[in-house]
């Protein structure tokens, strides 16, 4: 048995979670904004061990990010089971900034967790954070918030609910505002559940920042009126700044075969408790709940405070294999850990069959474009780590790069790349974006980067130990010689640039190459090393 749950269960950008159980099976699923394919699900047998198992939004019918700005794209799916069907509700947002949000949402089902799901079934725009309800009688009930672009109104204009039609695939009847939130406000990413007489509604509060909480109200008519906790929020760090866990809230609850409770829901690690940095960005963690004597729940600790350690549910240990530190590009599919930005062609952007044996990355548009990125990467998951990579690449003139990249978004991120200059002929330069809003770029080596033989691979490293990115070089992957100064890496984090409030994902560490002058030159990567060393 499997005897103690450790916090975040979901370690590196994996926010919004929403949980469901299918028999001894729990399935978690997690935003992933313009990172393709769309939403990630992890799978558990016992709430302890958890494994990435399936990208449902992997082609254009279901999802297209082309353009989409940073930290749009794929928000806070919701996971469902029922009728023998897997059902998914998504938002795809096409706009964050200003008075108004494109939020288009989205319905597709599939009989299997892991299989090919249906085309998708349009619903509205009126606002994101989707959820479906599968009440008793059999009906069905999809919710989500309200945005009032009104400039005399609260943005976040309640939670909507209205009737969804299976036969019709279309919802149908009255929308009822069931909700307008408690005096924190923000209020977003609904659930509705029901238990005995009572309809419970769980909302995210306070904004996906340091007010982040976890909301509930009940009624006995699904239209409400609802009525809110007495105990206000009870999930939320807001009181506890010293807790390792911070920014909670907007999660989901579970039951157990033998009715215990727990609900999963978003944090954050920052680096410390006076930085406030956070470059893992918002992950998932999971809480054990128990009802009180007047029906609501509460955490089992007491506290409405997060904990590191939990007690597990008693199931049997189902750990799964670790994910290898070093994938050799020897198959025909990227593996599970990578993901690349916006497009649905992947074609376009790389090759694992081109040259066997090698990453084949086409030079295409620059680093942080909205479309075409050639930038394939897996997520940071531990403070510390070191990442390492060979390519080999024959840049002809400055406009062709490629290399090693740590990248959060299009205005944050540090990079080590090789190219060409009719001056200096094939070098090493580290190009960094340090999270200014005008995608300004700055180049710490200026004028003096490191002269690279004519011929032959590179290899590449980045030490990452918490703030502090240490890039390095060698001809051979034995002796190394570091490029440049220590580079302050807590810059790739939610904070910084836009703010904590308008950042959504997470660093990355990844290979990328550019060729601005549209030949697409490619670059050759042979291997991706990535070893965590810090917790």
């Amino acid at each position: 048995m499997s005897g103690v749950i450790e916090n975040p269960i979901l370690k590196g950008f994996n926010p919004d979670p929403s949980i469901c159980r299918v028999g001894d099976d729990y399935y978690v699923a997690t935003s992933t904004f313009e990172w393709y394919p769309g939403m990630q699900i992890h799978h558990s047998r016992d709430l302890v061990n958890w494994r990435l198992l399936a990208r449902p939004l992997n082609r254009e019918s279901l999802l297209d990010l082309r353009g989409v700005p940073d930290s749009c794209g794929v928000w806070a799916p919701c996971l469902t089971h029922a009728d023998g069907l897997f059902w998914l509700v998504y938002t795809r947002v096409n706009r964050f900034d200003g008075n108004f949000k494109d939020t288009h949402n989205y319905l597709t089902t599939c009989d299997r967790i892991d299989g090919e799901w249906s085309d998708p079934v349009y619903l509205h725009s009126s606002g994101f954070d989707p959820s479906l309800f599968h009440d008793e009688d059999g009906r069905k009930w999809y919710l989500s918030m309200i945005w009032d672009y009104r400039p005399d109104r609260t943005s976040f204009g309640g939670i909507f609910l209205q009737e969804y039609s299976v036969d019709e695939r279309r919802l149908v009847g009255d929308s009822h505002n069931i909700f307008p939130g408690s005096e924190l406000g923000f209020t977003e990413g609904p659930h509705l559940y029901r238990r005995g007489d009572y309809y419970y509604l769980l909302t995210a509060e306070g904004g996906t920042g340091y007010d982040h909480a976890m909301t509930m109200a009940r009624s006995k008519n699904i239209t409400g009126p609802y009525e809110l906790d007495p105990q206000g929020h009870f999930i939320t760090a807001r009181e506890t700044p010293e807790s390792p866990l911070q920014r909670c809230g907007h999660g989901d609850w579970v039951e157990t075969r033998d009715g215990a409770t727990y609900a999963v829901h978003l944090c954050s690690r920052p680096l410390a408790p006076d930085n406030r940095r956070s470059p893992m960005g918002r992950e998932s963690a999971i809480e054990q709940l128990e009802w009180d004597d007047a029906g609501w729940l509460r955490n089992t600790t007491g506290s409405s405070a997060p904990a590191e350690n939990i007690p597990a549910p008693g199931l049997p240990a189902c750990p799964w294999p670790d994910s290898p530190t070093r994938t050799d590009f020897d198959s025909d599919t990227l593996p599970v850990d990578f993901q690349w930005l916006r497009t649905p062609d992947p074609d376009y952007l790389y090759s694992l069959t081109d040259r066997p044996g090698y990453l084949r990355l086409y030079g295409r548009e620059s680093l942080g474009s909205l479309f075409y990125s050639s930038l394939v990467a897996r997520r940071q998951q531990a403070f510390s780590f070191e990442a390492q990579t060979e390519v080999e690449f024959s840049p002809q003139h400055f406009q062709q790069q490629a290399g090693l990249v740590c990248y959060y978004n299009g205005h944050k991120f540090h990079y080590l790349y090789l190219s060409r200059d009719e001056e200096q002929g094939r070098h090493l330069g580290i190009m960094s974006c340090p999270g200014d809003l005008s995608l300004d770029t700055v180049y710490p080596l200026q004028d003096q980067p490191v002269a690279l033989p004519e011929e032959g691979s590179v290899f590449l490293k980045a030490t990452v130990d918490r703030d502090r990115l240490q890039f390095a070089w060698s001809a051979d992957g034995a002796s190394w010689e570091a490029v440049g100064d220590a580079l302050d890496y807590s810059l790739l984090c939610d904070e910084v640039g836009k703010g904590e409030g308008a950042n959504f994902t997470g660093a990355f560490i990844g290979v990328c190459c550019q060729d601005s002058a549209g030949t697409a030159l490619p670059a050759d990567f042979r291997y991706f090393d990535y070893r965590e060393t810090g917790a």
